[in-house]
């Protein structure tokens, strides 16, 4: 399913199965002998949704005959997302800890850092994500009687859209310091779309917010490193398939491999403190081996904006 500049998906679907896809590796991390993440309601998603190509990330369902290159994939997989989720969770942690009590989820897929993290008082958070995401979320989670531990405001908007309205009319001020995430999100944003939604982040930023990203690193892009992905991928959604018992999405279809303008450029020239973590820096940080950085090559940036 090739991407069109207005598609739609279920949450099984397209970009909509990427969000399973990191639920899978959230829940098969949580639920290892030595987590470096806690996400209890990652599993009640998967559940909920039956197998698909995110099954391919599930240790408790890999069969032991499972292709070693394949398995290593699956479980680099893992990895990324562990050390994924954890700089994003310490970046929540260090922005409340400053004193920022808005904070702006785009994208927020299945996540459940609403729900996990323990928020200061008085903290707002604001997901915003296609409504099908964010129906699927709460529908799942509502029987579990669980309760987010932050004011949490849904709002949902396709972030192609007019996002900055429909956040405002939600009872966003910027004129607030605002803590920002962009998790997993913009490699499947076009390059010129990721320059509007980082200029508008800026737009609707008050001296003193918060950013964190993440995107591809340039050498991503590198065709004989294309070429080796999308045979990487081929095999594992092969076996993916195999495991579903049914047809399974391509994900190598849904990014877009293009250069972009680089993400600590452009927010330095708008006047924020940038810093940078490659994915290497962070694996080794955790203890984790190497391969998910030459499988995901990323970039991890961390912003804030200067006072005047």
């Amino acid at each position: 399913m090739l991407r069109t500049d207005d598609d739609t998906w279920q949450i099984t679907e397209s970009v909509g199965a990427t969000a399973l896809g990191v639920a899978a590796a959230r829940a098969a991390e949580t639920e290892s002998d030595h987590p470096l993440i806690s996400d209890p309601f990652a599993r009640l998603f998967l559940d909920r949704a039956g197998p698909g190509i995110w099954s391919i990330y599930d240790d408790t369902d890999l069969p032991a005959e499972l292709d070693p290159e394949v398995r290593e994939l699956a479980r680099a997989m893992v990895d990324f997302m562990a050390v994924r989720t954890v700089f994003f969770d310490e970046f929540f942690h260090a922005a409340t800890d400053g004193g920022l009590r808005q904070v702006v989820i785009l994208a927020s897929g299945l996540d459940a850092r609403a729900w996990r993290l323990p928020w200061p008082a008085g903290t707002v958070v604001y997901e915003l994500d296609r409504p099908e995401v964010l129906d699927f979320k709460a529908e799942t989670l509502a029987p579990h009687a669980a309760r987010p531990k932050a004011d949490l405001v849904n709002v949902p908007v396709d972030l192609r859209h007019d996002w900055p309205r429909a956040l405002t009319d939600a009872g966003f001020d910027p004129a607030r310091p605002t803590v920002w995430s962009a998790e997993g999100l913009l490699r499947y944003l076009t390059p010129a779309d990721q320059d509007r939604l980082i200029d508008t982040i800026h737009e609707l930023s008050a001296p003193g917010s918060w950013l964190a990203a993440n995107a591809v690193s340039p050498d991503a892009i590198d065709p004989d490193r294309l070429a080796r992905q999308r045979d990487q991928m081929r095999h594992l959604r092969t076996a993916a398939a195999a495991l579903a018992g049914q047809p399974v999405v391509d994900l190598e279809e849904l990014w877009y491999p293009e250069r972009r303008t680089d993400l600590r450029d452009q927010l330095t020239g708008h006047g924020w403190h940038v810093s940078t973590t490659s994915m290497a820096t962070l694996l080794a940080q955790h203890d984790r081996p190497p391969a998910a950085a030459a499988a995901f090559p990323s970039v991890f940036v961390s912003a804030q904006l200067n006072w005047p």
